[in-house]
């Protein structure tokens, strides 16, 4: 009988420490990748990264750029930036919320009309325009800056009924047929396919957005973020972001 309560209290010994044991060696739950991402990238990026990242959980905030580095400033979390152009990115360098970034992409302007282009537009800097309801990007937003650069070089003054956030709010615009036309990036305007007519703009190819990525100064989950920093530039990434419009400046293996 004393032989058999010291093996019963053998094993519960040992089941205790292997207890203990799984609980001490248990993983613990993957800190999601927070990515603060230019909207015209919304598309794209997700895509690339459930393709490239499948197993590394993600979650997104699609907004302009001037907005994201805002948002960043008022003490949001995120891991990465991504912006469409190379200002908000040194002004979010400049405020030590990123500490430095790669550019990985870049983009060019095209005017775009509903479906059939019903108000007959016919240009960027015809008169086509003149009394239509235009629609563009703000001013501080990258599209809407490289839209005023737009204009200047091609001497037109544009008087838009009014002026968006994010490319996508554009573009959406024109899609519902709110507006007789809006300046979007061609990836955007790829993006919608038969519900827009695109029309090209002289000179666009002298405004071109510089898309960069970087690191924020406080990411929590740094090591996941660095992977899928990599994967962006990497040879697979940059034929992802090709196949939606995107022209890529990177050269990696």
């Amino acid at each position: 009988m004393l032989k058999r309560k010291s093996l019963l209290a053998g094993l519960a010994g040992l089941l205790a420490l292997v207890g203990c044991s799984n609980t001490q060696t248990a993983p613990e739950p993957t800190q999601p990748v927070t990515i603060f991402a230019a909207a015209s990238l919304h598309s794209v990026l997700p895509e690339l990264l459930a393709e490239l990242a499948p197993n590394t959980p993600v979650t997104f905030n699609f907004d302009g750029s001037s907005g994201l580095v805002d948002q960043l400033s008022a003490g949001a979390q995120a891991d990465l930036l991504l912006t469409a152009n190379k200002k908000n990115m040194d002004k979010a360098i400049a405020k030590d919320l990123v500490d430095e970034a790669d550019v990985f992409a870049t983009n060019t302007l095209v005017l775009v009309t509903p479906a059939g282009n019903p108000a007959h537009i016919t240009g960027f800097n015809d008169g086509s325009l003149t009394n239509k309801h235009l629609v563009i990007c703000a001013r501080e937003v990258p599209c809407g800056t490289a839209t005023q650069e737009l204009a200047e070089l091609n001497k037109t003054v544009l008087s838009p009924s009014s002026e968006e956030q994010s490319v996508t709010s554009v573009l959406g615009k024109v899609t519902s047929g709110e507006a007789d036309a809006g300046i979007v990036y061609k990836t955007d305007a790829q993006g919608a396919a038969d519900k827009v007519q695109v029309i090209p703009i002289e000179k666009s190819d002298h405004v071109i957005n510089n898309y960069m990525i970087g690191l924020t100064t406080l990411a929590r989950n740094s090591d996941d973020a660095q992977r899928i920093f990599n994967l962006i530039v990497s040879r697979a990434g940059q034929e992802k972001l090709a196949d939606y419009g995107f022209s890529t400046t990177t050269d990696h293996p």
